[in-house]
């Protein structure tokens, strides 16, 4: 572990880098496709790093009754853990920076670390908006990372019953897409637990319809109301990175596939290959499940946000949790 400290750090250096430009990038995307879905010109696609640069020449600002050293603690640590969760997942046909045999369980209990440093400095901010908006973002995480879990352990359930090792890795699933392991039931599924898994990422990216965390025309902008200057900005780069993340996490469980291995490529020409493909596929995965979803519906109130999640994608998530396992036992007999 001690000898591969360094390759370790260039490769974190490495991930947080691609990620935050490829994250800005996705977010300037998302702008502009919302725009032309509404008949609108829209920012240019680098307006998110025009925004950005603009944010940290600017000066931090901490309200008097704040907690000072958690109100700007947060935003480090939303970034700092948003970068952590992509150090786990393969990018682009890469084998993960680090790897363990529960990869897929750690990366759920990362996953809610942004949200609880968003949680933990609306509640430092000391507004009364953010206080609301820290408990609907509690509320919020908690209604969400049910049908995540479902979607997770089915995947994982899979691997484990078609006899492969480690079957919470990642990588495992990287060498064993899980598509070609199910029958026809097991294909219907699967495309639910999809389905699932898209609509559980607007949530965590605290995007419309779910963004009551933050809702500007009721609470002004709820958790980050008291927020600006460099520690917005970072907030604003945890969204980004969180995007890639999520979007990654999506690739990775359902689309783990090398297109320069398809293609019979190698070398320099296949490592450029997978990673144009690989950020086209995250790219897709962000106008599903971000842009067209926000585009086309209004926001949730906090209690149609639990019912959405705990009763619906939930009973969907069984369901594709079901035909998998009905799948298996159809092969099996």
């Amino acid at each position: 572990m001690i000898g591969n400290l360094p390759m370790i750090l260039v490769g974190a250096v490495l991930i947080a880098v691609f990620s935050i430009i490829i994250g800005l990038l996705l977010m300037g995307f998302d702008r502009i496709v919302a725009a032309r879905m509404q008949a609108r010109i829209g920012p240019p696609l680098t307006q998110p790093f025009t925004d950005i640069r603009k944010l940290l020449a600017k000066e931090n600002v901490v309200p008097e009754n704040a907690i000072p050293w958690l109100f700007n603690l947060a935003p480090v640590l939303a970034l700092a853990s948003a970068i952590t969760i992509l150090l786990y997942l393969p990018i682009a046909g890469f084998a993960p920076v680090l790897s363990g045999g529960g990869d897929l369980i750690l990366v759920m209990y990362l996953l809610t670390i942004p949200a609880l440093a968003l949680v933990a400095g609306g509640f430092a901010s000391g507004s009364p908006y953010a206080t609301v908006g820290a408990q609907r973002e509690m509320v919020t995480m908690i209604a969400y990372e049910f049908p995540l879990a479902i979607v997770i352990i089915a995947i994982a359930w899979k691997l484990a019953a078609a006899g492969i090792a480690l079957p919470f890795t990642l990588a495992s699933i990287q060498a064993n897409p899980v598509w070609s392991l199910v029958g026809p039931l097991g294909v219907i599924g699967l495309l639910i637990l999809l389905i699932v898994l898209l609509i559980v990422t607007p949530a965590e990216l605290s995007r419309v319809p779910f963004d009551t965390p933050e809702a500007e025309t009721e609470l002004a902008g709820g958790i980050l109301v008291e927020y600006s200057g460099k520690n917005l900005a970072l907030f604003s780069l945890t969204q980004g990175v969180k995007t890639v993340a999520m979007a990654s996490l999506v690739v990775a469980l359902f689309f783990p596939y090398s297109l320069a291995a398809i293609l019979g490529i190698a070398g320099i020409p296949a490592a450029v290959t997978d990673i144009l493909f690989f950020i086209v596929l995250i790219t897709i995965v962000a106008f599903l499940s971000v842009s067209l979803v926000r585009v086309s519906m209004a926001r949730f109130r906090i209690n149609q946000v639990i019912s959405v999640y705990w009763i619906y994608l939930a009973i969907a998530g069984l369901a594709g949790l079901l035909l998998v396992m009905t799948d298996q036992i159809v092969g099996v007999i």
